[in-house]
Order: structure tokens, then sequence, then C-alpha cells
């Protein structure tokens, strides 16, 4: 899960990358983008100008339980992305900064598509997080990830409809309360993606004496899992006690994917792994 500060960021960056790709940055919000269309990256441009100001301005009900940010009517357009992807897992620990960078893309996406409706084929990469649109006969390739630590992908995949990716896991820029290396995940948008994965990941546990973990807090005043325990560091486990990490995982995953909150996801622990559906 991820953390917003309050902090007095400087003003969005703005910069053309390699192979025509759009960067944006403001704070800890750091967008790559890709789209074959000046009129889309100009949306995508004017739009981020506001997205870390909104964020902040709800930030104090986006750390509260989904349950609780549920009844808060007056919230921004990404505020509630991220509400709504993280509302079919209440009956579990969640709170909408669950989904806060996959929100973060698909509204930037969302834009570039209203302004361009006859784009063709865009994504918006925000830290792995990943909002697709293709149009019919389009498709992107994806790398997965296995070491967030390392980010060097272990293998890739073809999307070939709209949608998003993200990934989750005890290495990566968020606290998880699982000790997954990575869990990463496709559904029919981001936000959703981003929240599915959280669950998954923080699912993904055993006890060990070379699982080392601390309340949350301690490491962010400021974080959402508040005095929760969250992982820090894993040593080398035993491989039957891997597995039944990753099997704790998997049946969450597979109940995820029976509600249609899922399409995939590929789980990974010390070089051992599940994909789903396998």
């Amino acid at each position: 899960m991820s953390t917003a500060r309050t902090a007095n960021w400087a003003a969005p960056q703005t910069a053309l990358l390699a192979g025509g790709r759009l960067h944006l940055q403001h704070g800890p919000i750091d967008l790559v983008i890709g789209a074959d269309s000046p009129l889309a990256y100009a949306a995508a441009e004017a739009r981020f100008q506001t997205v870390l100001g909104e964020l902040v301005g709800d930030l104090a009900v986006l750390r509260r339980p989904v349950q609780e940010a549920q009844i808060v009517t007056n919230l921004s357009p990404i505020a509630r992305r991220m509400v709504a992807a993280c509302a079919p897992h209440a009956s579990r620990f969640i709170t909408p900064m669950a989904a806060v960078a996959g929100a973060v893309a698909d509204e930037i996406l969302a834009t570039m598509v209203r302004a361009h409706p006859a784009l063709r084929r865009a994504y918006v990469n925000n830290g792995g997080d990943i909002a697709v649109h293709l149009a019919r006969g389009e498709s992107l390739r994806i790398g997965l990830v296995a070491d967030l630590a390392a980010a060097v992908p272990a293998g890739a995949f073809d999307l070939t409809h709209s949608g998003g990716v993200a990934t989750s896991g005890w290495r990566g820029r968020s606290f998880s309360l699982g000790i997954a290396d990575s869990v990463s995940v496709q559904a029919t948008s981001a936000a959703s993606a981003d929240a599915a994965a959280t669950i998954i990941a923080n699912a993904v546990d055993v006890d060990h004496p070379s699982i080392r973990r601390a309340p949350a807090r301690s490491l962010d005043p400021d974080s959402d899992l508040g005095d929760l325990p969250v992982t820090t560091d894993v040593g080398r486990l035993p491989p039957a006690l891997a597995q039944a990490a990753l099997a704790r995982g998997e049946t969450v995953a597979e109940a995820l994917l029976k509600r249609g909150l899922i399409q995939h996801a590929a789980l990974i622990l010390q070089g051992h792994g599940r994909l789903i559906p396998a």
C-alpha cells in the first residue's frame, strides 16, 4: 500500500523520453506514458497538474478502512476510483490507498481517451501499475517482474484488450503484510488490479524465524496501515514452507478469479511460483 505525504512538492515536471514516451512526475507520482497522439499527451499533461493536490485533499478519508471511506460522497474522481476498486475486498482489511497508483493511471488514461476517442494504443505506467487502452486488433507486451528489488523482467505476456496490470510484494515501494516477492495481477482496470494484487500479496504468508516485521507506523508515521506488522525482511525459507505460503495466496487469487475481480495472477516467492488460472 502506498502512502502519500502532505509535503510541499515542487511543480509537476514534464519531459519526453526516448521512443516518444511522455514522462510526468510530481512528488511521489511518476508516470511513463505511451501513445501515438500529441493530443492525448496534451490532455494527460493538463489533467496531471491537479492530481497530487486532489489526493492530498482526500488523504484523511483514503487512509481509513474502505467501509468508512465508502460513505463519504464528496471525493475527487481519483479517490472515487480508489474506493470502488477496494470495496469488493471490504471483508478483509484494506484502505483505498491500496489502489492509489492504479487509480491515478486509470484517470490519466481515461482523460487521454476522451481527448482522442480514435486512439488505437496507449498506456500509463505508474511505477509498474499500468492502465492500458487497446483498440480491436491491438496488443501490448508487458514484462513480468519477479524480483521487485532488481526490477528486471523475468518474462513477458501479451495484453490484447484494455484493462490494467499491477504488482505488489514485500520488496516493492509499498508495505505488505505478506512475504511474496511479487504478485502480478491482470484485471479490468489498473485500480482493480492494484487492490487485488495487494490482497493476494498479503495472503502469501507463513511464520518463520527468518521473517522480520515491524509496525507500519514505526517505518512511516503516515502509513494507512497504522500499527499492523509489515514485512521488512524475508530470509531463506524451506521450500515446503515457501510453497505453503504460495498456496495461501493462490486460494485468495482463485476466489477473486471466480468473483470476476481478476483475470490472471502470477505469484512468486524465492524461485517458486503459481499461475492463476493454471
